[in-house]
């Protein structure tokens, strides 16, 4: 069985500590490798050689960073299948939706690492008097990027593309649920030594990484309960975090779309990856005039995506990622069943060998329920239905969460409305997708630290003033 390793300083190398982990394929539940429980000792070596390296990469011309993170781009995308087989081997995403994202994942991650080219990293301003002001902005240092494990290359890819340009390193730690493909692809990466640096396990290294005092900035994707302890110990030693949380994201259907062409969208936007995606659609809010057909729409949706092993081409719908997530979802449709919801399709867990949980459409859902409150990861759509727009966009606000909304209208009015949903991303009669010059910052518990374009270069550097006489 493979052993996972560390990259420290440009060398792959065993952990300080011994212990090891099991990695479990979720669709045959069988462990395909092992990797390192962390520790102390081991984020302190790639701490240590991500500061020794700093220094002369941020030396370097901002053209030849991007040179070199580019040929890595085009590494990655050369390596694109064997990722998106890790990924599936790790976490249960069928192979070829994870070669789309990874590929996805490069193209974003090459226009961001192109926006250094433009970035101002030193503006000069020159005042009446004949004196000047030049504004730097230089690089953080060292950067501790800790990713989930939905999308393992991808969140990867777009964090570190903008912090590596702007003359930045990076100590990863990958989830532990998803290692595999995150150790393949710093295998790719022909940088200086030191630059990236890569260290497994689960909280034994991610706290003391968090907290350790040679790191500059935290940025973490991840649940809300650890975001909250990460931005807290960050907090605490006054280091810049960038936060991208949970969410419940609301879905508003106005009574002026074709209801069948919109369930079918919303199927793939609540069961995609299994649900496990931190912008799935998690609440449904449908006009009385069009519910029915949608709810008939959806469950005959629902029923076309074929469970599987994601090496199966006729799948659709991998597993979850493990037996924890899947308990988490079957306790949040059962806690809405016995508050009254009902069941159209799904609601069971299936009898065979995998975390599987089919694809599950509940109606009757009110906000006494989890499946209505709670972050619920997984491939489940509840339905509420409403009499009026107005009613729908008061009930998508009534949340802690704020990473996304979607809402499907033709009504300018109705568009304008959907503005006051106080989130990071609002797509209208669409879900994913946008400009690469797109900036966002979730609300509430969704997060903290914008992020996209020019912003996150903002938040990878440190502006200081000069200020020169005449």
């Amino acid at each position: 069985m493979k052993i996972l390793q560390n990259l420290v300083g440009g060398r792959w190398e065993p952990a300080q500590h011994t212990e090891l982990l099991d990695l479990v394929n979720p669709a045959t539940e069988q462990a395909i490798a092992q990797f390192p429980a962390g520790s102390v000792a081991d984020v302190d070596r790639a701490v240590g050689a991500a500061a020794e390296a700093q220094r002369s990469w941020a030396q370097l011309p901002v053209a030849e960073r991007v040179d070199r993170l580019q040929a890595w781009a085009t590494a990655i995308i050369d390596h694109a299948p064997e990722l998106a087989e890790l990924e599936c081997s790790e976490m249960g995403k069928p192979v070829e939706l994870a070669r789309t994202f990874v590929v996805g994942a490069v193209e974003g991650f090459r226009v961001a690492v192109n926006e250094a080219l433009t970035y101002p990293f030193t503006e000069q301003f020159e005042a009446p008097d004949g004196s000047s002001t030049t504004i730097i902005r230089n690089p953080l240092g060292v950067a501790a990027v800790i990713t989930p494990w939905n999308f393992s290359v991808p969140m990867l890819l777009t964090a570190v593309g903008p912090l590596l340009a702007a003359g930045n390193t990076v100590v990863v730690k990958p989830s532990e649920r998803s290692p595999l493909a995150a150790g393949r692809l710093f295998e790719l990466a022909d940088l200086p030594p030191g630059v990236v640096n890569l260290v497994h396990g689960d909280s034994r290294s991610g706290e003391p990484l968090v907290q350790h005092p040679g790191v500059n900035l935290v940025h973490f994707a991840g649940s809300v309960e650890s975001g909250r302890k990460v931005g807290a110990s960050a907090g605490g030693r006054l280091v810049r975090s960038v936060l991208e949380l949970g969410g419940k994201d609301p879905v508003i259907v106005d009574a002026d779309v074709d209801p069948v062409t919109v369930a079918q969208a919303v199927a793939v936007g609540a069961f995609l990856n299994t649900g496990q995606i931190c912008t799935s659609m998690e609440r449904i809010y449908v006009h009385e005039d069009v519910a029915d057909a949608f709810i008939e729409a959806l469950i005959d949706a629902a029923g076309t995506f074929a469970l599987g092993d994601g090496h199966d081409e006729a799948t659709v719908l991998g597993p979850l990622v493990d037996d924890r997530q899947r308990q988490i979802v079957h306790r949040h449709v059962n806690d809405a069943v016995a508050k009254g919801a009902k069941v159209k399709i799904g609601g069971e867990i299936p009898d065979r060998t995998g975390y599987f949980y089919p694809p599950t459409v509940l109606t009757d859902v009110d906000e006494s329920m989890l499946i209505m409150t709670e972050e619920t990861f997984g491939p489940v759509a509840p339905i509420a239905v409403v009499s009026s727009f107005d009613e729908a966009v008061k009930l998508a606000c009534r949340t802690r969460f704020g990473l996304a909304a979607t809402v499907y209208t033709s009504n300018p009015d109705h568009i304008a409305a959907a503005t006051r949903i106080p989130t990071g991303v609002t797509w209208i009669n669409l879900w994913q997708g946008g400009s690469p010059d797109g900036v966002f910052e979730p609300a509430g518990d969704s997060g903290m630290g914008a992020s996209g374009a020019r912003a996150s270069y903002d938040a990878a550097t440190r502006p200081s003033s000069v200020f020169a006489a005449a």
